[in-house]
Parts: C-alpha cells; structure tokens; sequence
C-alpha cells in the first residue's frame, strides 16, 4: 500500500565539504531535489505527493533530522522516520578546515576551480588519509577525530540556518509528523569493526569519557550513574549516546518543545548474529524495516542469521506495520512521546509500550543543546 522512492546523493567531499564558490550541503540539496522530483511526478506512479514520508538511517537519520530544519525542504513531505540519528552536525569553521586538509592532501586548494581538476576517485582516497593521521588533528578537531567522521552536514547559516534540535524547538517541523528511535547496543557493532570489542581498557574508557560525556565532569557523572558498569559497558554507553541514542532522544523531545508532535522507540531485539554478541546494535533496524532478513538482503541482514528465525520474521513484520501505518496515517500504533509519561515502542519479540528506558542516559544528557561542533584551534 506504499510507493517507495530510493535516492543518490553526493557524499563525502563532493557532498559535504566546505568548499569555496560552492554551496554548503550539495548532498542535502540532492535531496531536496529528489523530493521536488517526487512532488511533481509521483502521481505517474500510483503515489500521493500530499503523503510523502521521508526516511533514513544513520547517515540518512541525520538527513532526515537536517531536511526538517531546512526552509528549501519545507511542504516537500508531510511525515519523518529518523532512525538512529547523529548527533554530528559541522560548523563552518570545521568544515573548511577538514576541506584543507583533504585538499592539501591533494596539493590542490579547497576551491571549486581547484578540486574541479582532481579526478573524482581521488577524493575519497584524500579524506581517508587525512583520518589515518587521527592524532595530529585531535586539538584542531576534538570529537570528530574519535569516531572518526570527516563529513557531516555543515550548518552554515542558509542552507541549513540552524541545528535540527534548535530548528524543531523553535517550531519549524511542528505539522510534521515525527517518528524517531535507535537501538540500544549502537556502539557495539563499531567496537567490533575497530577491534575493541571485549578488549577495552581503562585507559580507552576514560579517555572516550573524558571527550564525549557532557558537561564539566561527565566521565564522573557517567560512573555515578552506572557503578556496577565495567569499562568496556562505559565506553559503549557513552560512544552511543554520544553520536546515536541522545540525538535521536533530543530530536523527539525538540519536536514536543516547539509544540509538535513525535513517536519514540527502542529497538532491544539483540541480533542472532555471533550468539548475541553484538547485541541489539547500530545497523540492525534496517533489514528489519525493509524485510530483507535473508541473504539478499546483504550485509545487514548478516546479523539476523540464516535463515532468519521466526521471531526475526514476525519483528520485521511488526517493524513495517508501523513504519507504513505511519506513512499512511501518521500514527504508527502506539502513543505519541510526552515529556510526563515518555511512552516508548520497545521493539522486540515480544514488543511492549512502556517509558523510556535510558533514565541514566537522558538525565546525564538532559542540558546537552548538540550545536555545531567547532574548530578548536584556529
């Protein structure tokens, strides 16, 4: 009962980086321009241009947060699906520097007349030497350099004027519809891909403490907050609620403060994958919501396991109801979030309706505002 529309857009330097005589967030614009497209013609294909719901995941969560604060998205869709949103949102000033570093990485000047003359395979090649030399932008760069993350949306004042979570408290999405959420084990999957996983030191705890927790003391706020954690629980909690969980959780609570409305939900189904290891991690939700839980369904859907149990079939199916009900209707089967009662969609097998259940995390974070991540050294 739904029309789907998949989109490209540029990433990386081509869609992200600062570049002089180019507009800022080309690869937001390509989407703007996918969703005009889909305004003006997908009526040919059996859609409705007056129920348009925009999606994403990740990356595409924070597109998604990014084209609720952008005035050229504004009438383009009627509802938003913000999956595991990051909370990375550049400043100009970061964003330039990171361009000239890549462009010098390049021997070329972060210009459009320079770069134009790079060979477009070359570009990624440039940002990823760059991120190999993590520890001599860590003073200029702070955060960014952890994870790491060379490109993110840029809020440069105009096409995108401000944060999404100062854009929707400020009332700029309140007629639309908001349904937003995460996983509870984010973290766990990239610990994995980094080599950490079951391996983290005291040393790597406090030191991802010391940088991303919020506030004067937050890797003290953190251990008060969770005294049986061990090192290894504290690095993954604060990783996760740092780039995924508090984002996505500030993102409903924005939407509420500007006088809109928001569904919340947690997906804990822990992956099959490796014994449950990795637990409910980042990535999981999207085999899930598109049902593509065998192999076709490819790399994500390796978590799942093959072939995919029955609780992963009948989760899935749970997981598409609500998405499409909620493209369809704006109501997704549960009760929207209030700042009283926080009733959250707990999604796993079986699922359940009760209030948010990071308490530790969203106190810790309650005073956090996610602004533009600054150059630290100019």
């Amino acid at each position: 009962g739904v029309v789907v529309v998949t989109l490209n857009y540029r990433l990386g330097i081509e869609g992200f980086a600062q570049i002089d005589g180019a507009p800022a967030n080309r690869g937001l614009l390509d989407q703007v321009a996918a969703l005009r497209w889909v305004q003006d013609d997908i009526r040919a294909f059996g859609g409705d241009p007056d129920r348009v719901t925009v999606f994403g995941q990740s990356a595409g969560g924070g597109s998604v947060a990014a084209l609720l604060a952008m005035p050229r998205a504004a009438g383009l869709f009627r509802r938003a699906i913000a999956q595991s949103v990051v909370g990375t949102f550049f400043s100009p000033e970061l964003a330039a520097d990171v361009a000239a570093a890549c462009a010098a990485e390049l021997g070329v000047r972060p210009t459009v007349p320079g770069l134009s003359a790079v060979a477009p395979d070359e570009l990624p090649a440039a940002g990823d030497a760059v991120f190999a030399k993590m520890d001599q932008w860590r003073e200029r760069w702070g955060r960014i350099t952890h994870r790491p993350i060379p490109y993110a949306p840029v809020v440069d004042g105009d096409v995108l004027p401000t944060t999404p979570w100062q854009a929707l408290a400020g009332g700029a999405a309140r007629d639309v519809g908001l349904l937003v959420g995460h996983t509870r084990d984010e973290h766990r999957l990239f610990s994995l891909i980094d080599g950490v996983l079951g391996q983290v030191t005291s040393e790597q705890a406090q030191a991802a403490l010391h940088l991303l927790a919020p506030g004067q003391d937050g890797a003290r706020g953190y251990r008060e907050a969770f005294p049986d954690a061990s090192d290894e629980e504290l690095y993954e909690l604060v990783n996760a609620d740092w780039l995924f969980r508090m984002p996505s959780l500030h993102l409903a609570e924005a939407q509420l403060s500007g006088g809109g409305q928001a569904h919340l939900y947690e997906l804990t189904w822990p992956a099959p994958a490796m014994d449950g290891l990795l637990g409910a991690c980042h990535g999981l939700d999207v085999p899930l919501v598109f049902g593509n839980l065998g192999p076709s369904g490819g790399q994500p859907a390796m978590l799942i396991g093959d072939p995919p149990s029955p609780e992963a079939e009948e989760l899935s199916a749970r997981m598409r109801e609500a998405w499409t009900a909620f493209a369809a209707h704006g109501d997704p089967g549960w009760p929207a979030y209030d700042a009283g009662h926080r009733l959250t969609r707990l999604f796993d097998t079986p699922s359940t309706i009760a209030a948010y259940p990071e308490v530790a995390s969203r106190l810790i974070w309650q005073d956090h505002d996610f602004a533009p991540l600054p150059l630290l050294v100019r």
